[in-house]
């Protein structure tokens, strides 16, 4: 294990917790949006629809651009088994415990309480596995996906670190380049999906499928340009260094985002569309969130440390927390904006509650970080991305 430490990145670390945390307004907002979720309100609000929206474009392709970043940073670390082990600890451990402690009482919660599942005794055997394989894996995805990933990146960052390059700064590289990478990525996985939806559409509505294949090569090109970023500091700077015209592009995308949701209809070409689309704002979105974060996020907080230590937790809880609430709660509530603020509330308020009390349960800290914890007033733990 190499002994250098490189000063510690506290606007990623911050970035990554606060992308983490969106996923409450994100899945709160849902509720009250024209998509059709497990539990909607009866009349749909057209701000919380686009707020809904521009969350879900480009959240987590920047969230596995940091997760790529830390990843090699720690593959450089340890040992190639060392650094598989670990990683496997720190996402796969959360994600198999999540699944009897949160996803599955979610299962039974939707199918009791609402009409998303349908008449569970009418499916055969195989549907009713890839039904419960949808929702055990649910809002759990990413973690499966970062397991993917993990694995493939034992031979991918192998590759990256052995690799030379006659430019080996990268420093020619603009985001014209780089926009151009990440189009034909995109434009790659959109010509696979249309293949597989022509020659074997059956496999787009199996979940598994969806989250290891599909997923995993949607997320791929961010985890490596991550990666990348950390190998050769020209494409960090790139990233951290605001520019006017990508803020603009970042916004064209969104609003191409938009409108293919509005006015692309049934199969057609939506999610080979979004595919592009949610790409390059992803990408585009990488400076925007990294510019920002590196000037005003870029310091030593304690609230911070709490956030980033909290913020795993508070993802994983936060689901069923707001399917409680849009059952039972939401519908009591007759302005869909002040739901949306109440809902906000009660999810965060009840998720930091039980944050506090499984920090005071080792079992629970371990099951839910994948290693030993101390209870807070202690320096920063190591996020999921570290």
């Amino acid at each position: 294990m190499s002994k250098n430490t490189p000063q510690r990145e506290y606007f990623l670390d911050s970035i990554r917790a606060w992308l983490m945390l969106l996923g409450v307004p994100f899945h709160v907002s849902l509720i009250y949006s024209s998509q059709n979720w497990s539990v909607n309100s009866l009349v749909s609000s057209e701000w919380l629809t686009l707020f809904n929206e521009f969350i879900h474009a480009f959240r987590m392709q920047v969230f596995f651009v940091i997760s790529g970043y830390f990843s090699y940073m720690l593959y450089l670390r340890y040992r190639p088994q060392q650094w598989l082990k670990l990683r496997l600890e720190r996402v796969g451990i959360p994600m198999l415990a999540a699944v009897p402690l949160l996803t599955l009482p979610q299962f039974f919660m939707l199918k009791e309480w609402t009409t998303k599942i349908g008449d569970w005794n009418a499916y055969n055997l195989s549907q009713k596995f890839n039904i419960l394989s949808w929702h055990l894996i649910s809002h759990l995805w990413f973690l499966l996906v970062l397991v993917v990933l993990t694995v493939a990146g034992v031979g991918l960052f192998k590759w990256l670190r052995d690799s030379k390059r006659a430019k080996a700064d990268y420093s020619d590289l603009g985001w014209g380049k780089l926009s151009l990478a990440i189009l034909l990525c995109s434009l790659a996985w959109g010509t696979v999906r249309r293949l597989i939806f022509i020659f074997a559409p059956d496999l787009l509505s199996l979940a598994l499928f969806n989250f290891v294949v599909m997923q995993s090569l949607f997320y791929l090109p961010f985890f490596i340009l991550g990666a990348m970023s950390w190998k050769y500091p020209a494409i960090k700077t790139l990233f951290v260094k605001p520019s006017p015209g990508i803020f603009v592009a970042a916004a064209l995308a969104f609003f191409a985002y938009v409108a293919n949701q509005a006015w692309s209809k049934g199969e057609g070409w939506l999610y080979e569309i979004d595919a592009v689309v949610a790409m390059m704002m992803g990408l585009w979105m990488v400076n925007v969130v990294f510019s920002l974060g590196y000037r005003m996020l870029n310091s030593h907080s304690p609230r911070v440390v709490y956030l980033v230590n909290a913020s795993l937790f508070i993802y994983l809880v936060h689901h069923p927390l707001t399917l409680l609430y849009g059952i039972f709660v939401a519908p009591l509530i007759g302005n869909n904006t002040l739901g949306f603020f109440i809902g906000l509330a009660f999810v965060f308020g009840i998720a930091f509650a039980l944050y506090e009390i499984h920090l005071r349960v080792p079992v629970l800290r371990f099951l839910f970080s994948g290693k030993p914890q101390r209870v807070p007033a202690r320096p920063l733990e190591q996020p999921l991305d570290r």
